[in-house]
């Protein structure tokens, strides 16, 4: 008995330390121009701002509580732009078909990545005001890691890297996602 609780003890003390590792090199992760993953903790938990499906990829776009109140007072419709510490997540899924429910319904499956956004006048003047991350999901590690040129769609992997898509949305503050109304 107690070489099994011995044992025992080992693997959830394994467990958790390689559960903070992981969480240490997540909060490490950085773009050049000093995107962090970290600036975006708690990302999960985040209100919907809206759903997508392109790319062949399903996406739950999420937003701070300080993006989440421009968009209810109307931004960017009303021709204001975002305030300075604005932040959007995008998760991205590979669908697949959930048969253990009626009507074989098209659910997310496998984690693909997640893309951010800050707004910050200061440290993105030359980008709209804004900074980009894209981080790529490794399956077999579960870790991410930034992600590059060889992606698709590709990255410049640097905190402008969304800047050359988003201009087309200039109109509204570099945002492509329109709030959708509950």
């Amino acid at each position: 008995m107690r070489k099994k609780l011995a044992v025992a003890s080992l693997s959830l003390f394994a467990l958790v330390v390689g559960t903070a590792i992981l969480a240490h090199e997540e909060r490490a992760l950085r773009v050049p121009n000093g995107l962090v993953f970290s600036e975006f903790r708690g990302f999960e938990g985040w209100q919907l701002i809206a759903i997508s499906q392109n790319h062949g990829k399903f996406a739950a776009i999420l937003g701070n509580p300080v993006i989440i109140a421009a968009y209810r007072s109307g931004v960017p419709l009303n021709g204001e732009s975002f305030p300075n510490g604005s932040k959007i997540a995008k998760i991205h899924w590979i669908p697949k078909t959930q048969d253990t429910q009626p009507g074989d319904p098209i659910v997310p499956g496998t984690l693909h990545d997640v893309d951010f956004m800050v707004k910050d006048g200061k440290r993105f003047r030359d980008s709209g005001g804004w900074g980009w991350a894209a981080f790529e999901y490794q399956v077999k590690s579960g870790t991410f890691r930034p992600a590059n040129s060889s992606d698709s769609p590709p990255q410049g992997n640097d905190a402008a890297c969304g800047y050359a898509c988003h201009t087309i949305a200039r109109s509204h503050d570099f945002v492509f996602t329109e709030y959708a109304r509950r």
